[in-house]
Parts: C-alpha cells; structure tokens; sequence
C-alpha cells in the first residue's frame, strides 16, 4: 500500500484493520456510492451560496464562500492524518466545499454566461471516462505511473504557490493565466493531470478493499475522490473561461 504519500502508508492501513478487525470489509462499489452522497450533500452547501449571490449579479468572494475553502482545506488536512475519521469529516467537507465551489461558480456564471452546466457535464463526463478506463485496465497503475502523476501535481501546487505570492507584489507570469494559446495549453495540461489523480484515486480505492480495509474505509476513498474532483471541476472552469477570452 505504500504509495509513495505519506498519507496513504500500509503501516497505517494495517493499524486500522488490526484495530477494526474482524469488522465488514469495504467494497470498491462501496466507495464509489458514497461518493454520490457526498455530491449530492456538496450540491446543498452549493444552492446555498448561489442562490445568494444570484444569476444576474456580480458576486464576489463572500464570508461564506471564504468559510468553504479554508474550512473545506483545514478539514482536508485532518482527514488526510486520521483516516478512520473520514466518515464523519468527508460530509462536512463535501457541504463547505460547496459552499465554495457554489459562489465561485456563480462569479464565473456572472462573467461568462453558460459556462457552469458545461463545466459540470465535462468533470462528470471526465470522471466516467477515467473510470471505464482504468477498470477495462487500460491504463496500468505501476510505482512509476504513481509517482510521476503525484510528481506532476506537486510540480503544479508549487507553481500555483509562486504565482500566488508573486502576484501579492504585482508580479505576474505572463501567458500562463490568459487566454491565448500557451494559456489554454497549460490549462488543458493541468486538467489532464487532474484527470489521472482520479485514475490513482481509483487505484486507492481498489487497493483498500482487497486489502481487507474495514468498511468505513469506504468514506476515506470517497473522500479522495471528491478532493481530486472539485480540483478538476476548477481547473474545468478556469479552461472553458479561457476560450471564451
């Protein structure tokens, strides 16, 4: 089970089933319906937020929407290093990361009129895609394919971290952020990268169950997977805003 992440080990996986032994062992469908719950408890914590910022309006970043992210990342965090915790962090984390996600979409509803339900269709339609994919084995998960895709997202959250802190001094990285080419280029670069997170999410989540991982492991892989998919439902976003500039 060692993956690489540290928050993924198997001395932790087998601390976890020693503690829970003897208990019903989860199930990959297991996961994956769970993880329609938490969609559909994020899509509450989203109809709150949009329905205040409006159609017609120009919403801003509001104290809700604040309260979603950094609560939503705190949550995240916790959940990562206590993983038995997931059944009871993963619903709250699902609802603030709609709160989120739903005032966002809302900003960039305002900007660029019928981009929301596209940028849905395609994270969902993404989703499937890599599911049908990876469980034809079409892609085959090695240590290397591992490795590299959690290099390549690591490599992408530096740079997103730099472009952050250069921008609190007016500094911008030219190109990346518009959208012409090199833009939307990039773009499309980091949501194929989000896409195959979804692949190792998989990939977790099959590992856990014929590992005989206790059954609430099922909310951990769930978790997982809704992490990977409100990053790409961003990254999604900010792809289609850039071909409409």
């Amino acid at each position: 089970m060692n993956s690489g992440n540290p928050m993924i080990s198997e001395r932790r996986l087998r601390d976890s089933m020693q503690q829970y032994a003897g208990a019903e062992p989860m199930t990959f469908n297991g996961a994956l319906n769970k993880t329609g719950l938490l969609f559909l408890i994020l899509l509450l914590g989203a109809s709150w937020t949009w329905a205040e910022a409006g159609w017609g309006g120009t919403p801003g970043f509001s104290g809700k929407m604040m309260i979603g992210l950094f609560g939503g990342f705190i949550l995240a965090l916790v959940t990562a290093f206590k993983m038995d915790w997931a059944r009871y962090t993963a619903p709250v984390y699902a609802f603030l990361q709609g709160m989120f996600l739903g005032g966002l979409s809302a900003y960039f509803e305002a900007m660029y009129p019928g981009i929301v339900i596209p940028a849905i269709m395609l994270t969902f339609g993404i989703m499937f895609a890599m599911l049908v994919t990876y469980r034809a084995g079409l892609i085959p998960v090695t240590q290397k394919f591992r490795v590299g895709v959690m290099a390549a997202t690591g490599g992408i959250a530096l740079f997103y971290l730099a472009s952050w802190i250069l921008g609190m001094f007016g500094i911008g990285i030219p190109f990346i952020h518009e959208g012409g080419v090199f833009g939307i280029a990039f773009s499309l670069f980091v949501v194929g990268i989000a896409a195959l997170n979804l692949v190792l999410d998989f990939d977790l989540i099959e590992r856990f169950a014929e590992a005989g991982a206790p059954k609430h492991m099922e909310w951990y892989g769930a978790f997982a997977l809704m992490v990977t998919l409100v990053w790409l439902y961003i990254e999604v976003l900010r792809l289609l805003a850039k071909t409409r500039e």
